[in-house]
C-alpha cells in the first residue's frame, strides 16, 4: 500500500499517476493498493477532508474545481468523475468496484451522510446457479441535481438535470429531469420543478415566497420522459438483448 498526503504532481514505478493543477494542501490523501491508476484534481487548496482509495488496478478518478469532501473507493477498472461546481454540507462516500462508473454532473449540491454505492460491497450468490446476483451497476448523476440529508444512490440509478432526492431517499432506478424523489425505494412525488442554491435563513431576502426572490439558473425545465423503477430496467435491458440477439440470428440465417 502507498499513502500520498498532500500530492500534486506524482508517478510511481507501479504506474499510478497524480496530476493537480496546484498543490492541493493537506487535507487530500490519495492510497494506491494496486497500479495503472490515475487520479487528477482541478482548483486549489482544499481545505475539507478528501480521501481518495484506488484498491485494485487501471482505475481513473476525475475531481473538477468544487468542494466536494469525503471518501471515494475505486476497484478493478472502474471510474469516478466529480464536476466543477459540485458542493458537500458534510463526507460523502462514493464506491465503485468491477469496473463500473460513478458520474456526477456539474452544480450538484450534496448534503450530509450522503452514499453513492454502484456496488453493494460484497458478492452475493445464487445458492441454486452459483451465479451473481448484485453485480456491480454504473451511475449517472446530472447537472445541477441536489441530494438532501441522508439521500442514497444505489448502482444503475439515473438522475436528470435539476431533479431532487428528497430526506432519507433511496434512488434505484431511472427518473427524469426536474423531479422531486422520496421515500424508500424512491418514487417522483412532484414533476415540473427547479430548486435554487440560496439558504432560507442565510440568503436574503429571509422570506422567498415566489421565484422573484432568487436569480433563476439556467436548469428551470419541464420534466420530460417518466420514471423506470429498477425491475421495469431490468425488464427493458432482457427485451433489449432478446431483440438484438433475434436480429443478429436473422442476418446470420
Amino acid at each position: 500500500m502507498i499513502k500520498v498526503s498532500n500530492p500534486f504532481r506524482y508517478s510511481d514505478e507501479h504506474g499510478n499517476v497524480i496530476e493537480c493543477d496546484n498543490p492541493i494542501g493537506e487535507c487530500v490523501s490519495v492510497i494506491f493498493r494496486g497500479g495503472g491508476n490515475f487520479l487528477s484534481i482541478k482548483g486549489g487548496v482544499r481545505r475539507k477532508s478528501l480521501t481518495i482509495m484506488f484498491d485494485c488496478n487501471g482505475a481513473r478518478c476525475e475531481i473538477g474545481d468544487n468542494r466536494f469532501r469525503g471518501k471515494i473507493r475505486l476497484g478493478e477498472g472502474c471510474s469516478v468523475i466529480v464536476s466543477d461546481g459540485v458542493t458537500c454540507t458534510g463526507p460523502c462516500y462514493i464506491s465503485t468496484a468491477e469496473g463500473s462508473s460513478v458520474a456526477i454532473g456539474e452544480d450538484c449540491m450534496i448534503a450530509s451522510r450522503n452514499e453513492i454505492r454502484s456496488d453493494d460491497g460484497h458478492p452475493i450468490f445464487s445458492v441454486e446457479s452459483g451465479r451473481r446476483t448484485n453485480m456491480p451497476r454504473s451511475i449517472s448523476i446530472g447537472n445541477h441535481v441536489w441530494l438532501a440529508a441522508g439521500a442514497t444512490v444505489l448502482g444503475g440509478s439515473c438522475m436528470g438535470d435539476g431533479s431532487i432526492a428528497g430526506l432519507g431517499s433511496v434512488v434505484k432506478g431511472r427518473f427524469p429531469n426536474n423531479c422531486v424523489l422520496a421515500g424508500v425505494p424512491a418514487r417522483i412525488v412532484r414533476t415540473d420543478v427547479a430548486w435554487e442554491r440560496p439558504h432560507l435563513t442565510l440568503a436574503k431576502p429571509y422570506v422567498k415566497p415566489d421565484s422573484s426572490s432568487v436569480e433563476r439558473s439556467s436548469y428551470w425545465r419541464r420534466t420530460k420522459g417518466e420514471a423506470v423503477p429498477e425491475s421495469q430496467s431490468t425488464i427493458r435491458r432482457l427485451f433489449a438483448g432478446l431483440r438484438s440477439a433475434f436480429r443478429t440470428s436473422g442476418a446470420n440465417s
